[in-house]
């Protein structure tokens, strides 16, 4: 109940955003998949930020 206000640290944040365009991409992966690649690319540069904040 105490946590209901706690702010999200920015690595919560990045992984909430990681997850969000993988999604994404997997739901354009059959319908356009020029915009699935550039979800998937996209996901990469949020992962290698996660990666610095490690």
């Amino acid at each position: 109940m105490f946590g209901l206000f706690k702010k999200k640290s920015e690595k919560e944040k990045l992984q909430a955003q990681y997850e969000k365009l993988l999604k994404e991409a997997h739901a354009l992966s059959t319908s356009n998949r020029k915009m699935s690649d550039q979800k998937i690319f996209e996901a990469e540069e949020v992962m290698k930020q996660l990666e610095k904040l490690s």
